[in-house]
């Protein structure tokens, strides 16, 4: 549902009380449009961006004699080209930026595989709240219960805690 709105001659927006109901299944609440700095790469906090060249991350420029494009290291999103557009508007960044990966996935010096439990073990050691996959069914059983009453697919738990309970045994 939105109300209608018209601007006050000051810059600002009221109500008219006219309002409009939508029949739709999902509506999407925006966290945010700007990226933040992640450790150990390059950034451009005026673009809020990584710099790249077609989703590969360019190399430290200041170290002399360094490779153009830092090794195995990827974007794509926001974080590529800027916050513009809808969720759609990313996919073609997404596509060239997956296209790059798989051509340069020739020269990838494969990393040792970990034994599962590592994962787990790595993620208690660090106090990092985590799911399963038998969870996740869970939480896909709990969001379809929530929107059945509404004759909707689901209702999408959107806080990371209450994702966490629902994705616990015998929790919700």
């Amino acid at each position: 549902k939105t109300e209608r709105t018209q601007l006050d001659g000051t810059g600002n927006v009221k109500g008219t009380g006219e309002f409009k109901q939508w029949d739709v299944q999902a509506i999407y609440r925006a966290v945010g449009y700007l990226s933040q700095n992640i450790t150990q790469l390059p950034f451009d906090d005026q673009a809020g961006t990584v710099p790249n060249e077609a989703g590969r991350v360019l190399a430290d420029e200041t170290a002399e004699g360094s490779a153009r494009f830092m090794p195995a290291t990827y974007v794509t999103g926001w974080i590529k080209r800027g916050p513009v557009g809808l969720i759609g508007h990313t996919k073609g960044d997404a596509n060239e930026t997956i296209a790059c990966l798989l051509d340069d996935a020739k020269d990838f010096t494969p990393a040792a595989k970990p034994e599962p439990e590592a994962v787990t073990e790595f993620l208690e050691g660090k106090g990092i709240p985590f799911t399963t996959w038998a969870g996740w069914y869970r939480l896909d059983a709990h969001e379809r219960a929530l929107g059945e009453p509404e004759g909707r697919e689901r209702v999408k738990v959107v806080e990371r805690e209450d994702m966490l309970r629902a994705s616990e045994p015998n929790k919700v």
